[in-house]
């Protein structure tokens, strides 16, 4: 069987397979690759994401679905270049939404949520971590480290506006330690700067850290979730909220998007494929389990609406943290 007749076999049954798609919006079956923009470095938690999504989307759509690392900026670049490409479906963005949520607000990119259509596979959870060499065996000391040694004790992170950077944000709003931020272009040259001691903390995602605790290359300090999260084949990693009782811990959701404005169908097609594929991928749900993360296949308004809270969190506390250009009630973000 030649390669067009298998595509077009694929594509065909990936038609069929979407019922809820009337005869007077047609699916929408790519002709040719679709590009995924990963605004970070390879290996981090989107590039991680992305990699077990894009099989998925070419399973159900019958056309191949190229990741692209384009790292920069606190992922303002790559995400700036899928909203500048031409809106016909064919270039997607990935990452936090968060991040999206809040580059307006940075000033970064001229973009808000809302002008995304969302389609999430999981949730992560933030992580301060630290090299084993560094003597700092739980967040209690680490806060004695930040008391006592202040900005010139380096924590690394994907860069501003990055998760460990959120994380870190929100412990110096609730203790007003001091900190050297290290930023680098991904979570996971962060996570390797920590375990070569290029730095002596990192906070990242437990996905892009946990096979390094695991090995016991890093320690992990504290999660920022509201409770203790277990990971398979190391145990239990307190929650912050064991020494910082109020510090905020929304979910962080991660995903792929297109600009709005790309044809309906498009839309309406990758939604049937969320709910009808990414909701059942047994690669994705493995892969939550084995890293800590959560599995929300959520994708549309109920999409927006879980990430909103994050953002409203996160974009004051750039605003209190003097790092914000734009005021967020200025932009409708409204403070929780």
């Amino acid at each position: 069987m030649t390669t067009t007749r298998r595509t077009l076999l694929a594509a065909g049954a990936a038609t069929l397979a979407m019922p809820g798609l009337g005869h007077a919006q047609a699916a929408w079956k790519p002709e040719r690759p679709v590009t995924i923009i990963v605004p970070w470095a390879a290996g981090g938690s989107t590039d991680q994401m992305v990699r077990l999504v894009a099989p998925e989307l070419e399973a159900a759509l019958g056309q191949r679905f190229v990741v692209v690392n384009q790292p920069g900026a606190s992922g303002s670049i790559g995400t700036r270049n899928a909203l500048a490409a031409e809106k016909d479906g064919y270039t997607w963005a990935a990452g936090a939404a968060v991040d999206v949520g809040c580059y307006k607000v940075l000033g970064l990119l001229d973009t808000m949520l809302a002008d995304w259509n969302l389609f999430f596979a999981v949730a992560n959870v933030n992580i301060l971590v630290a090299n084993p060499q560094a003597g700092i065996r739980d967040f209690g000391a680490a806060m004695e480290a930040f008391r006592s040694r202040g900005a010139s004790l380096a924590v690394a992170t994907a860069g501003v506006s990055s998760a460990g950077h959120n994380m870190m944000s929100a412990i110096k709003a609730a203790t007003n330690i001091n900190y050297r931020h290290a930023t680098y272009d991904g979570g996971n040259p962060a996570m390797i700067a920590t375990v070569s001691g290029e730095t002596p903390m990192g906070a990242v995602l437990l996905v892009e850290a946990a096979e390094m605790i695991r090995a016991r290359r890093l320690i992990p300090l504290a999660v920022q979730a509201e409770q203790p999260v277990t990971l398979q084949g190391f145990g239990e990693i307190p929650s912050i909220t064991r020494w910082l009782p109020n510090i905020p811990a929304p979910l962080n959701y991660f995903g792929i998007w297109c600009p709005k404005g790309v044809p309906q169908n498009v839309v309406d097609t990758m939604g049937q494929v969320w709910r009808d594929k990414i909701a059942n991928s047994q690669r994705l749900k493995d892969y939550a389990a084995q890293r800590a993360a959560v599995f929300a296949p959520l994708h549309g308004q109920e999409a927006f609406d879980q990430a909103w809270k994050m953002v409203r969190q996160t974009a004051w506390l750039y605003f209190d943290g003097g790092t914000a250009k734009v005021s967020p009630d200025t932009l409708g973000i409204q403070r929780l």
